[in-house]
């Protein structure tokens, strides 16, 4: 009797030509997630920066307010998520990949409705987000990118 079933090791992906086991070592995704955890390490590094800014800041507080305190601790903990996602995709978790880019989607749509809110955040901290914004836009790109979509392709 003949299997119908594709085995997931010899199917090959259309994007690239190599079967789906051999994908995420690809050159061209081994520097896309090259790009990824460069993005991320960034974001992550500007967030922990943030929190360090707010602790030096903490006797104005007209600069770091309840806000400040709270919003730059989910974003330091997200961009350490973050990070753990980029880090298991790249091992090839279609998983971590899937999370990377809903996470990053989603909190892209948050940065920008919190960002235009008046008065939310100061402006030292409205700009910060804004720069973890863009850098966050780089890895909906390259995330969403043909690239590592075919090569996690079920």
């Amino acid at each position: 009797m003949t299997s119908t079933r594709t085995d997931r090791s010899t199917a090959t992906t259309a994007a690239t030509g190599t079967t789906a086991d051999e994908a995420p070592a690809h050159p061209l995704s081994l520097s896309a997630f090259r790009t990824l955890k460069n993005l991320v390490t960034c974001y992550a590094g500007l967030s922990v920066a943030t929190l360090a800014v707010a602790y030096l800041l903490r006797a104005h507080s007209d600069l770091v307010t309840a806000t400040v305190w709270v919003r730059g601790g989910i974003v330091a903990l997200t961009s350490l998520l973050m990070l753990s996602f980029v880090t298991r995709s790249a091992r090839g978790s279609r998983g971590a990949f899937r999370r990377l880019r809903i996470a990053s989607g989603a909190m892209v749509v948050a940065i920008a409705v919190i960002v235009s809110l008046p008065g939310f955040l100061p402006l030292w901290m409205r700009i910060e987000q804004g720069l973890c914004g863009v850098l966050l836009l780089g890895v909906v790109a390259v995330a969403n990118g043909r690239q590592l979509r075919a090569a996690f392709a079920a």
